[in-house]
């Protein structure tokens, strides 16, 4: 699924702006990777519309907020174990951009109604994120990168049980 959403983002971009997911400009870069050796093992129950939704909230945010010179975006997979209270493995997705990070004065209330300094936008992407993953059982965070460069987004949803 998440391939699939990357791959629609790189060829179903708006012609204005169709040349920024290039990988050979030096342009805006998009990719997507696991760490999985065998990816079929994440296998997630939940509403494929909705968790489309909330990533692609994610991939637009991380879209608006990185250059469009040289600046990346990735999608990262990888399996977790949940919490110290529960066995429970998960998948964990994360979105890593190179933009230029997430304000410190909106950090605390990021997933909350109407939190944003983007002039566009009306600020409820994040906060509608959050309630889909959470509708999921799932958990989501943000921070800045350690190298000052950008941000990472992240979620985790349970793993399904074979």
């Amino acid at each position: 699924m998440l391939l699939n959403i990357v791959e629609d983002y790189k060829n179903h971009i708006p012609n204005d702006d169709r040349n920024i997911i290039d990988n050979t400009t030096g342009a805006l870069q998009l990719s997507y990777s696991t760490s999985q050796v065998n990816s079929s093992e994440l296998i997630v129950e939940a509403d494929i519309d909705r968790i489309n939704q909330a990533v692609s909230n994610l991939i637009n945010n991380a879209i608006k907020f990185t250059s469009k010179r040289g600046g990346t975006i990735s999608v990262t997979t990888e399996k977790r174990n949940g919490s110290k209270n529960d066995n429970q493995e998960e998948v964990v997705v994360n979105i890593v951009d190179t933009g230029k990070g997430i304000d410190h004065e909106i950090l605390p209330r990021l997933f909350t109604k109407f939190a944003s300094k983007s002039t566009s936008g009306t600020g409820l992407g994040l906060y509608i994120s959050k309630s889909i993953i959470e509708a999921h059982s799932g958990r989501i965070w943000a921070e800045n990168n350690p190298d000052g460069k950008g941000a990472t987004f992240s979620f985790s949803l349970p793993i399904t049980q074979k």
